[in-house]
């Protein structure tokens, strides 16, 4: 069992935990992940591991509340324990001496970037960072990545914080102004990085992109997290997560992640369902014993 020793909330249906996970700790590079489940009843799912104290022997994740499960988890609070924590899983992140690079970040996938981008400064990178979101309230990881960053910009959908518009916006206008931009790695929603991997490509800067499908075991035996890129199969859990984003078939990665959309939406229902049911025996039980 693993012990969350803290929990915070950055942002709007984003939730911080740090987690006693010493053996996961010590091996932890930039990149990574690991696939968690709250209970033995629970589905397992992947979460990039933000970072990670060895010494302490925790690591730290970030969740964004979508469905039942990471609406589950963030429930659970200080104190409270993960029945499993395996990792860390996946490529380390490709980190080399550019000279310019930017890392962009969209919604939670932020805090995916976070470690990518300072593994990236500490390669000697003049590193540009451009943070997108729906709104300012969504905006994570701000005064960390601004601390590393040579140049840092955000963006918002609604315009009410920093540049209003999308991350792709801001990316056209730092390379008006640079041009020796040699690497983007973007992490976000898969259209976020679609249109990021369109937008480079016929300037032929390299990008990496971090993809997240449905994915079981993370070991590569289930086949469920199969991506095409360059015409090839991959596994998204053993042969990336890190690919060339110039290469991934992202239509048909888009259509494989809407797959078990109703089911997803009818698991969340009964769990909300189920949660309200909870809230009201509690509170007659509390009435009862006044």
């Amino acid at each position: 069992m693993f012990q969350i020793i803290s929990k915070e909330t950055p942002a709007k249906a984003i939730t911080k935990f740090v987690i006693q996970a010493p053996y996961v700790a010590r091996k932890h590079k930039a990149g990574n992940f690991v696939i968690i489940r709250v209970n033995d009843h629970g589905e397992r799912i992947p979460l990039t591991i933000v970072d990670s104290d060895p010494a302490a022997g925790t690591i730290t994740i970030m969740v964004q509340t979508i469905g039942k499960t990471t609406k589950l988890l963030s429930t659970l609070n200080e104190g409270d324990y993960l029945l499993d924590v395996a990792g860390p899983l996946g490529n380390a992140t490709p980190i080399h001496s550019f000279g310019t690079v930017v890392c962009i970040g969209g919604g939670v996938g932020t805090a995916e970037v976070y470690p990518i981008a300072r593994a990236l400064k500490g390669a000697g990178n003049k590193l540009v960072t451009i943070v997108g979101a729906r709104s300012r309230d969504l905006v994570i990881l701000e005064d960390e990545l601004c601390g590393i960053s040579d140049e840092f910009f955000v963006t918002t959908d609604d315009g009410s914080y920093g540049m209003k518009g999308l991350v792709t916006g801001a990316l056209d206008d730092y390379l008006k102004k640079d041009t020796d931009v040699k690497a983007v790695y973007a992490i976000g929603p898969i259209i976020m990085m679609k249109a990021v991997s369109d937008f480079t490509r016929p300037k032929g800067i390299k990008t990496f992109v971090s993809l997240n499908p449905i994915m079981m075991d993370g070991t590569g035996m289930c086949g469920a997290c199969r991506v095409t890129i360059g015409g090839e199969t991959k596994f998204a859990c053993v042969d990336g997560p890190e690919f060339d984003g110039h290469l991934v078939d992202f239509d048909e990665l888009i259509t494989r992640n809407r797959t078990y959309m109703d089911l997803e939406k009818q698991s969340l229902e009964r769990f909300d369902k189920e949660l309200v049911a909870h809230h009201c025996a509690s509170h007659s039980k509390e009435a009862a014993n006044a």
